[in-house]
């Protein structure tokens, strides 16, 4: 079991604590803990009304971060200490950028704007701008249901910065290694964990020099394309040869020697799609965006 400095009697205290001074419905709160492993605060809260959220000291620019993801409007139910209480206050987000966390305790997030669906096929409009095209939201969101995360999956992704960002917030009890090569791409990456508040991402620059054996053990590998994918499924496959892979590419020399490859690594394919989106402009002219590959593979398995 995680460890956490909040036992199943501080839970109840807490929540007996606010449903006294408050009129809140317990069964519509979604509980966060932050104490343990990194847990994303901002992604919650974007998605539900109401988060109990369990936290210790050392958060000093924990509403600031909420504000600069116009969570501003939010509002904090709170008291001063660590005990559940006393005498319990609340201020909007916007009211508090200027506060930290100096002691272990719970707060209760109440968001009146929160949207609750998940985050599947973002628009592009919503991540940092800088150096990554963007993949149009639509394939977007057919990569995500191929990938079929679970909350505790572990992903690699190699070049898929919007993927990244969408996996981390479903897998959000696992880690998302994201493999950025361009430095600039690796800035963009940063740009966009700090704006989402994206606590389980980590970013590499490369597979070489064992890096992937030091970090969390990916259940799944996403890889777009391009002349390393050979030695990127190899490195993949070394931590974990039950990994599932799906590929992405435009690339139709990469796309036919995918079967070679697959074959040197003793994989075996188990889906190939092909994704095509077209939209009607302002212009009335229906514009057509770039149509990839997906491919899906993983070890032959013994009968």
């Amino acid at each position: 079991m995680e460890e956490t400095i909040f036992g199943n009697e501080d839970i109840l205290a807490w929540l007996h604590y606010f449903s006294q001074n408050m009129d809140i419905n317990l069964t519509s709160l979604k509980m966060l803990d932050i104490t343990g492993k990194n847990k994303n605060l901002i992604p919650t809260v974007m998605c539900n009304r109401a988060v109990l959220v369990f936290t210790d000291a050392g958060h000093p620019e924990i509403f600031y971060d909420m504000w600069n993801a116009e969570l501003g409007d939010c509002v904090i139910w709170y008291n001063e200490g660590s005990d559940p209480a006393g005498e319990i206050k609340h201020h909007k987000v916007a009211d508090m950028i200027n506060r930290g966390i100096n002691a272990s305790a719970a707060m209760l997030v109440l968001n009146p704007n929160a949207a609750n669906n998940n985050h599947i096929g973002m628009d592009n409009s919503r991540f940092s701008s800088g150096s990554v095209h963007y993949v149009c939201r639509e394939v977007r969101a057919v990569i995500m249901n191929k990938l079929n995360l679970g909350d505790q999956d572990n992903i690699c992704i190699i070049s898929g910065e919007s993927i990244a960002v969408e996996a981390a917030m479903i897998a959000a009890e696992g880690a998302v290694i994201a493999v950025e090569y361009d430095r600039r791409d690796r800035v963009t990456m940063q740009c966009n964990i700090d704006k989402f508040g994206l606590n389980n991402v980590i970013i590499v620059d490369s597979l070489d020099n064992g890096i992937l054996a030091g970090l969390p053990v990916p259940d799944i590998g996403f890889i777009v394309a391009s002349p390393k994918i050979g030695s990127e499924i190899k490195s993949l496959l070394a931590v974990n040869p039950n990994i599932n892979l799906v590929i992405y590419t435009l690339d139709f020399d990469i796309l036919n020697s995918l079967p070679a490859i697959f074959k040197d690594n003793d994989l075996e394919r188990t889906e190939v799609i092909k994704v095509e989106v077209s939209r009607v402009n302002s212009k009335h002219m229906v514009e057509p965006f770039p149509a990839p590959w997906l491919i899906s593979g993983r070890r032959r398995q013994e009968i």
